[in-house]
């Protein structure tokens, strides 16, 4: 037998009608707040993700699938959605006008990192990005969102925040945190980041070093005056809109192409406080990878972590669903044609073998339908369809020529 990848996972059952029910609320938000739906490629060149990650990222340093293909090309598995989808805005050229642009996206990423509960190497995200917006508003927007995402798939977090400042006010705090961490003690990561970028260092997981940063520059303290009253606005906005959140100000994302706000939303459902979702301002991206200098914002959300909190809470699944069904196979045909119309409006799952009218009803039941529709010789003689509402357990006699009616 041939078995799946390690850390590639087939979505089937009950975890694809989570998968399901997270895109569908996911979309719906999306949409009711102006954007519209791009799926770019799952391969893209290497340099791509190199450039606007960071070499200082583990996922370049560590997690790309990377491989040179059949044209000597070097050619990787997208780790994450927003490099992607700006290339996409920059090859449409829609930076040389500074285009408004706000898009969603899902799929499959890929990170050759260890498998664990929530986390895969094959996973999926469901993401937004908006471009050529640099109102802070657009950056509560986003937070709202999220806020309305999670609310209606009734998932408990808390929200996280910092600011990491911009092009005028980020070198000279990063200056003094180098000063700061020229010290011993630190893991070969941080070292390895302190040379490509200092900032990731404070996101490190290593116990020891956390103890090291106690006394820390912080990076609010270094904001310049428009970025410190960017971020006052932004916590103010979410205030007037009753949002609990948390000034954290190791908070620096895991990718290098942030700047400005930065947001993390994180649930205890899964484990002490794990990421749910993340996203915030990248306004030098579009910039870092040869396009026009412009605007970006986005977020992305961890759909089987979702799936792992849905899981928990047991969630029943409603019935849904026509079973329509025959006690002889004669008459398999005419409820084929019958099945053609209804599925024009409804789903139908028509069994195409003769059983007992009690094996039918169990099988409807197995498959979580809501009515059940069977002929038999009484019902083909009548031009009618025995009907059962297997949630309410109402029976009745529905004429063919009126059944959409009655449904």
């Amino acid at each position: 037998m041939i078995s799946a990848l390690k850390g590639m996972k087939d979505i089937k059952d009950k975890d694809a009608f989570y998968y399901e029910k997270i895109v569908k609320i996911c979309e719906e938000v999306a949409k009711n707040y102006g954007f519209s739906y791009i799926n770019t490629p799952h391969l893209e060149f290497s340099k791509l993700f190199k450039r606007s990650v960071g070499e200082s990222s583990d996922i370049v340093g560590k997690e790309m699938y990377e491989f040179i293909d059949k044209g000597q090309n070097e050619v990787s598995l997208r780790p994450e959605g927003t490099a992607g989808v700006v290339r996409a805005y920059i090859e449409a050229k829609f930076d040389k006008s500074s285009s408004l642009k706000r898009w969603f996206y899902h799929g499959s990423m890929f990170r050759y990192e260890r498998p664990q509960k929530g986390r895969l190497r094959e996973f999926h995200q469901f993401g937004v990005e908006c471009f050529g917006e640099k109102s802070v508003y657009e950056d509560a927007t986003l937070i709202l969102m999220l806020v309305e995402i999670f609310n209606r798939l009734d998932i408990n977090f808390n929200i996280l925040l910092n600011s990491l400042g911009c092009v005028e006010c980020l070198p000279q705090y990063r200056q003094k945190l180098i000063d700061f961490l020229d010290k011993d003690g630190f893991c070969d990561d941080c070292i390895r980041r302190k040379k490509l970028n200092p900032i990731r260092v404070l996101d490190c997981k290593n116990d020891n070093c956390q103890s090291l940063l106690v006394n820390m520059p912080i990076i609010r303290d270094n904001l310049c005056q428009n970025c410190k009253k960017e971020f006052e606005l932004l916590q103010d906005i979410l205030r007037q809109d009753n949002i609990n959140f948390k000034l954290d100000d190791k908070l620096v994302r895991g990718l290098d192409y942030y700047s400005k706000s930065a947001f993390e939303f994180v649930s205890d459902e899964i484990g002490a406080k794990a990421s749910i979702a993340g996203g915030g301002r990248y306004d030098r991206l579009i910039e870092y990878l040869g396009g026009k200098s412009g605007y970006g914002v986005g977020f992305a959300i961890g759909i089987e972590r979702i799936i792992a909190i849905l899981e928990q809470k047991e969630f029943e699944e409603k019935r849904n669903g026509i079973y329509l069904c025959a006690l002889d196979e004669k008459y398999i045909t005419k409820l084929l044609n019958i099945a053609r119309i209804l599925r024009k409006k409804h789903k139908v799952l028509l069994n195409y073998g003769p059983k007992k009218l009690a094996k039918h009803l169990a099988n409807a039941d197995n498959l979580n339908t809501e009515i059940f529709l069977c002929m038999g010789e009484n019902e083909a003689l009548q031009e009618s369809l025995f009907y059962k509402n297997l949630n309410t357990k109402e029976e009745k006699m529905l004429k063919i020529y009126n059944l959409e009616n009655s449904l």
